[in-house]
């Protein structure tokens, strides 16, 4: 009597749970793609925040599990130097009495047949501790004899010191792919590095809100050189030149607190304004609608607002992090306009109707392809191609 195989063992690799709704709209659609494809399989999810990423996805899939086996060996690191931090986190990963107080979650990296880091803006220079997780997901493949995989990343900006370590660690990768081009030139000359777009394409549809408001609003406050009070006076100058009268505006909070500190420096300007908090934008959906017109600093909300016909100006609050981020959807075709952070002319209010459908469809397609790459029943001989974004 032949023995049914056993459910494969997947483990992903994010920055999930703080939360931050692009951060959880990339594991969410990663999550519901295995539970479709897999639902039996053992699904774990590594990440700074495994309490409140349970609560967000535990509902997901039925077999997942939250842990932050790599971001403790990150932490624990002696210094926040990127090639101190991998060459740690490697060999505590290979050899678990190096960090006996993460020994049972050490132990499980060398029983996986999947090793993914998720896709996002969270290995670069901003977070140089976080260049521990590519190498403790390396070094995590090697022990299990699994397939590794880098998906959707953005690099931008990195510290030039560490570029070559980088390089060196995505040779060890099976599946290595970016969603922008500076990003791609950073891996110059690793064999097979595909360049595709973000993870959220994969699923760019999220849950929404029945809304009449015609304008939504999101600036956030957690980066950049800009105070609350400039970011509050710009958005305030925009809402005047475009006569936006404040009964059609809602605000959508992606980070708790963090994008309520503009808005709470407008609200007695904008008394009709509808806010939206983060836990429910996550549960109950985006009051999004073709048609609208976003002003957001966000990425991922530029992202599914454009999907779903909506207009809008990107506000760039870090230019050194958002404009590689911002332009690569403006480059895809989601016709918003990129305004600098503290700009004092307000920009025009722009016309469209978001991303055009054979570029869903395109990055759809891309990004399924990407996933078959990933958690296809045989690991290509080589790395599979896709064809780039025109």
């Amino acid at each position: 009597m032949t023995r049914a195989p056993s459910p494969r063992r997947h483990y992903l690799v994010g920055p999930s749970g703080y939360p931050n709704f692009g951060d959880e709209l990339i594991a969410a659609a990663w999550i519901r793609r295995l539970a479709r494809t897999e639902p039996d399989a053992e699904v774990w999810l590594d990440t700074h925040s495994p309490g409140p990423a349970q609560h967000l996805f535990g509902d997901l899939h039925p077999r997942l599990r939250c842990t932050d086996t790599l971001w403790r060996l990150c932490g624990e690191a002696p210094s926040d130097d990127p090639w101190e931090v991998a060459s740690w986190v490697q060999a505590a990963v290979h050899d678990p009495g190096r960090a006996p107080r993460w020994d049972a979650g050490i132990e499980l990296l060398g029983r996986l047949d999947v090793v993914h880091l998720i896709g996002g803006g969270y290995v670069n220079a901003l977070w140089p501790r976080h260049l521990g997780l590519v190498a403790g997901a390396a070094a995590a493949a090697q022990r299990s004899h699994a397939r590794s995989a880098m998906t959707g990343q953005g690099f931008v900006p990195f510290s030039p010191g560490a570029a070559g370590l980088l390089r060196a660690l995505a040779e060890r990768f099976d599946v290595v792919d970016v969603r922008d081009d500076p990003s791609a030139e950073l891996l110059h000359g690793v064999a097979g590095v595909e360049r595709t777009c973000d993870d959220v394409f994969l699923d760019p549809r999220p849950p929404t809100t029945p809304t009449s408001r015609e304008f939504v609003l999101c600036v956030q406050s957690d980066i950049g050189a800009e105070r609350p009070s400039v970011l509050a006076a710009q958005v305030l100058d925009l809402v005047r030149a475009w006569r936006l009268p404040p009964g059609e505006l809602a605000v959508v909070e992606g980070i708790p607190r963090v994008d309520r500190e503009v808005f709470a420096l407008l609200e007695h300007e904008l008394p009709d304004a509808e806010f939206h908090p983060f836990r429910d934008v996550w549960h109950r959906g985006l009051p999004l609608a073709p048609g609208q017109t976003w002003i957001s600093s966000r990425f991922h909300l530029h992202l599914v607002a454009a999907a779903a016909g909506a207009t809008g100006v990107a506000i760039d609050v870090s230019p050194e992090y958002y404009t590689t981020k911002h332009r690569s959807l403006i480059d895809l075709g989601s016709g918003w306009t990129l305004t600098p952070a503290g700009a004092e002319k307000p920009p025009e209010r722009p016309s469209g109707t978001g991303f055009p459908a054979h570029v869903l469809h395109h990055c759809a397609n891309l990004k399924r392809s990407v996933a078959e790459a990933v958690y296809g029943p045989e690991l290509p001989k080589t790395r599979t191609r896709w064809p780039r974004l025109s």
